[in-house]
C-alpha cells in the first residue's frame, strides 16, 4: 500500500508552502531522506527529503501549488509493498475515513482558529468578495483553508457581504444599536481595505516601455507574510539617537588586529546586537509573541537577522545569542550571512527567532518603520552611523550619531516598556569603547 507525503512544517508560523520544483517522477525509485521536491516559504527555500525508501508512485501537488502544512504531496510505494494502483484506493478509502476521525478529533482538542486567516485565504477572499464570517472552515480548530473558499467558487454559491447587510437589514435593529455597530467596525474594515487595495491593485495596466516581471514565488511568499503581518499586528515606532563616538574609535582601533587573528570581519552589527540582548534580559516582555488567548514570553533569546541576496530577504537565527561574546556574535552572523547567499541555509536556520535586528544603516538609511517579523513583538532596525554636530558638555562638538527605530506590536507592547527597553540598549551602546572585552 502506497504511504502518504505531506507538507512538512518548515518554519515558526508557516502555515503552507508552495511547490517550486520537483526534484523526481511518477515512477523513480528513492531512498529514504533523498529530496523530492523544492518547496517555497517566506521564510526559506528548503527540499523536502523522502522519509521512507520505495518509488513514487503519485505525485499529487503540482509545481506551483501551494500546500498548507500536513496536507498531501505524493504517494510513495515503500520497497517490498503493493503496487501503485492501490493509490485510488487508499485515498477514497481508508484515508477519508482516517482524516475524517483526525479532523473531528482535531477540532475538539484545538482552540478556535475560525478567525485566523492565510494570506491565500484573505486573497480569495478580497477577488471574489466571499464574507470569511459565513464560511464553516474545514481546517483545525475550525480554521478556513484555501480549499473550503475554491470550492464555495466552483459551487458558485458565494456568501457575500452585500448578502449579510441585507439579512441584517430585516432583522431592524434600533438606531443606537445601528451607529455603535457601525462605529466599531469602520476602522478595522477601513485599515483591512486600504492594505488589500495597497498590496493588490486591481486596475493598474502597463504601458508601452513598460517592463513587467513576473512575481516569483518568493517575492510572492514575502508579499503575503507582509501583508499578515500588518494586517494581524497594530504597529507602533518609536526611535531614539544614541552617540557611539567611543564604540566607532575602540572599533577603528582592534578592526585589522582582530581580521588577522579571527580571519573575519569585525563590523558594528554584534555589538548592537550585544546591547540589545542584554536590554531583552532585562524587560522580558519584549521578547514575546502574541498568541490569540495569552501572550508567550520566550525564555530563549534567539536573534532573527536579515539578510538580503539579490532578489529576495531573509532571516536566519541566532540562537541563545544572550550567550554569545561579540565575537561569537561575529562568527554567527558572518555564517549565517554566508550560507544564505550560497542558499545553503538549513530548516533550522530559520527556526525559532524571537526577536528581529534590522542593519539597515548598511545601505546608508537613516531612518526606518520596519514590518514586524511576526508573531514576534518587534523588530529592531539600527540605522547609519553618522557624523553630526551636537551639544555635548554645553558645547558644539562633532559626535558619531546612529538611530535605532523600534516598530512594535502594540496589543503586547505599550510606549513605556519600549521607551525605557531603547533607554537600555542607548545606555550600553554609549558605555562601549576603550577597554571592553570582544571575548
Amino acid at each position: 500500500m502506497a504511504t502518504k507525503v505531506t507538507m512538512p512544517q518548515l518554519g515558526e508560523s508557516v502555515t503552507e508552502g508552495t511547490i517550486g520544483r520537483w526534484l523526481v517522477k511518477e515512477g523513480d525509485h528513492v531512498n529514504k531522506y533523498d529530496p523530492l521536491c523544492e518547496v517555497i516559504t517566506d521564510k526559506v527555500n528548503a527540499e523536502v527529503p523522502s522519509s521512507y525508501s520505495g518509488t513514487v508512485a503519485k505525485i499529487v501537488a503540482q509545481e506551483g501549488e501551494t500546500v498548507e502544512v500536513g496536507g498531501l504531496i505524493c504517494y510513495i510505494e515503500e520497497d517490498g509493498e503493493g503496487a501503485a494502483d492501490q493509490v485510488a484506493d487508499a485515498e477514497q478509502g481508508k484515508g477519508d475515513q482516517q482524516a475524517e476521525a483526525h479532523k473531528v478529533q482535531d477540532d475538539k482538542d484545538e482552540p478556535s482558529m475560525k478567525r485566523r486567516y492565510s494570506p491565500a485565504v484573505l486573497k480569495l477572499a478580497q477577488e471574489h468578495d466571499i464574507d470569511l464570517e459565513q464560511v464553516e472552515g474545514t481546517g483545525r480548530g475550525g480554521r478556513i483553508t484555501r480549499k473550503d473558499l475554491l470550492k464555495l467558487i466552483e459551487s458558485g454559491n458565494i456568501p457575500t457581504k452585500a448578502a449579510r447587510a441585507a439579512a441584517e437589514a430585516k432583522a431592524a435593529p434600533t438606531e443606537q444599536t445601528r451607529k455603535e455597530e457601525q462605529a466599531a467596525a469602520q476602522p478595522a474594515a477601513a485599515a483591512y481595505q486600504a492594505e488589500q487595495r495597497a498590496a493588490q491593485p486591481a486596475h493598474i495596466q502597463a504601458r508601452p516601455g513598460d517592463t513587467q516581471i513576473p512575481v516569483s514565488a518568493v517575492r510572492r511568499a514575502i508579499a503575503n507574510k507582509m501583508v499578515q503581518s500588518k494586517h494581524e499586528a497594530p504597529h507602533a515606532w518609536t526611535m531614539v539617537e544614541v552617540d557611539v563616538t567611543e564604540l566607532v574609535k575602540y572599533r577603528e582601533k582592534v578592526k585589522h588586529e582582530f581580521k588577522q587573528k579571527e580571519g573575519i570581519n569585525l563590523t558594528y552589527l554584534p555589538f548592537f546586537i550585544k546591547a540589545t540582548v542584554e536590554a531583552l534580559k532585562e524587560f522580558p516582555m519584549i521578547n514575546s509573541q502574541w498568541a490569540g488567548d495569552k501572550i508567550i514570553q520566550k525564555k530563549e533569546i534567539n536573534i532573527s537577522i536579515a539578510v538580503a541576496t539579490e532578489d529576495a530577504l531573509f532571516v536566519p537565527v541566532i540562537k541563545n545569542a544572550d550567550e554569545k561574546s561579540i565575537l561569537g556574535l561575529a562568527r554567527a552572523i558572518d555564517d549565517l550571512a554566508r550560507r544564505t547567499r550560497e542558499g545553503k541555509l538549513t530548516q533550522d536556520d530559520i527556526q525559532g527567532g524571537t526577536f528581529t535586528v534590522n542593519n539597515t544603516g548598511s545601505f546608508g538609511s537613516v531612518l526606518s518603520q520596519p514590518i514586524i517579523n511576526y508573531p514576534q513583538a518587534a523588530i529592531l532596525s539600527v540605522e547609519a552611523i553618522v557624523k553630526r554636530p551636537v551639544v555635548k558638555n554645553d558645547m558644539i562638538a562633532v559626535r558619531d550619531m546612529v538611530n535605532l527605530c523600534l516598530s512594535l506590536d502594540h496589543r503586547i507592547l505599550d510606549g513605556l516598556i519600549c521607551g525605557r527597553f531603547l533607554q537600555s540598549i542607548k545606555q550600553k551602546l554609549e558605555a562601549m569603547g576603550e577597554g571592553m572585552s570582544l571575548y
